[in-house]
């Protein structure tokens, strides 16, 4: 994990959701579709700087924040402050995803994992970390969790090889369309990786106790849009309704390859 944690520590999350704005404007479009009321306790493990955490302190949830990294958990905590939301907070804590030691059974009306698994490559650490979750969580409580599908990955690979080393031959391309293992042969870049076959994310979770709720694509069909394009709808007023449009393409399963990111929403059984 001390690679994964120096990678962090000197990359910039919380502008990259900048720069990529869609990603978390489809993410919280369905995050607030399927949590329960304002007041309630949410959990938001991997949080990173703690984008989303402080949009949903900001809405009146009651947050506990956990990322694996201790420079972005001191991040977030100074956001909080700076924004003036830390009342919202409960916690601030340092875990590994699989083991989130010191929190209750059933202690959250709802909880969010948008990042790690994406650095889990075994199986059994993958089932860890959702068990973890839902341990967390309240019977029937919902939980949001990102997954990146292999699909697109292997696109992005062609496309731009020399960007993804050692994905830059076909061999290495077809081992890792077989097992979507990653890891970057350039240091300093996003590595240790693990990419979903789209088959696979459902029944994944149902398998670690959830009953799914949806799975969506966190850019929908607005993924390839430039600034310039999104400019063009801007003039002409209609940007909120091209939003809306992708908002509902999102939840489209024959788009679920082409985004970066998925979502998957599932309710904790029982």
């Amino acid at each position: 994990m001390g690679t994964i944690i120096d990678y962090y520590s000197g990359f910039d999350e919380w502008g990259r959701l900048d720069r990529e704005p869609l990603e978390f404007k489809v993410n919280w479009h369905y995050i607030t579709k399927y949590l329960p009321s304002a007041g309630a306790a949410v959990l938001d493990n991997g949080a990173g700087p703690g984008k989303y955490a402080m949009k949903l302190a900001g809405n009146g949830y009651r947050v506990t924040l956990a990322d694996l990294t201790p420079k972005l958990v001191d991040i977030a905590r100074a956001k909080a402050d700076e924004l003036g939301l830390e009342d919202r907070f409960d916690d601030f804590l340092v875990r590994n995803a699989m083991d989130l030691y010191g929190l209750a059974d059933n202690g959250f009306d709802a909880a969010l994992m948008l990042g790690p698994l994406y650095h889990l490559q075994t199986e059994e650490e993958r089932v860890k970390a959702v068990t973890e979750l839902l341990r967390v969580t309240k019977p029937g409580g919902n939980v949001f969790v990102a997954v990146m599908p292999r699909v697109r990955k292997t696109l992005t690979a062609l496309m731009f090889p020399s960007q993804w080393r050692p994905l830059d031959n076909m061999e290495a391309i077809e081992d890792f369309s077989r097992t979507g293992l990653f890891d970057h042969a350039d240091p300093g870049r996003f590595t240790g990786a693990y990419f979903f076959d789209i088959k696979d994310v459902t029944p994944f979770f149902e398998r670690c106790g959830c009953e799914t709720v949806n799975l969506v694509s966190s850019t929908g069909n607005g993924g390839r849009l430039t600034e310039e394009q999104w400019s063009y709808w801007r003039e002409r007023g209609e940007e909120e309704r091209v939003l809306d449009y992708i908002y509902e393409s999102a939840a489209d399963p024959y788009l679920l390859g082409t985004a970066s990111h998925l979502l998957y929403i599932g309710r904790k059984r029982g």
